[in-house]
């Protein structure tokens, strides 16, 4: 059974840092790539970051200079480090990963707010 779980969200001050986690069971991490959504009030998912399995990454234009991701193949967990935060960065933040299908976690809230 696969499983995605996110951690490492909450309240932060603009141009503040964070560091999301993802850890992944029930997959063969490795050979997978990663990816980290988020998804605003009223607003769709929107696709943030992704890390291959060669470890090449892609970002957002609204998150590039600012947000890094990253993998640990060892322990089977994705990373994004968010810094400089703007309150638009606002969002449920959502691990990614694909096969056949789509597996989601549940989501951690990040909320950018004086």
């Amino acid at each position: 059974q696969v499983q995605l779980v996110e951690s490492g969200g909450g309240l932060v001050q603009p141009g503040g840092s964070l560091r999301l986690s993802c850890a992944a069971s029930g997959i063969i991490f490795s050979i997978r790539t990663m990816r980290w959504y988020r998804q605003a009030p009223g607003k769709e998912r929107e696709l943030v970051a992704t890390i291959s399995r060669d470890f090449s990454t892609t970002y957002a234009d609204s998150v590039k200079g600012r947000f890094t991701i990253s993998r640990d193949n060892a322990n089977n967990t994705v990373y994004l480090q968010m810094n400089s935060l703007k309150p638009e960065d606002t969002a449920v933040y959502y691990c990614n990963s694909r096969s056949d299908v789509d597996y989601w976690g549940k989501g951690t809230l990040v909320t950018v707010s004086l």
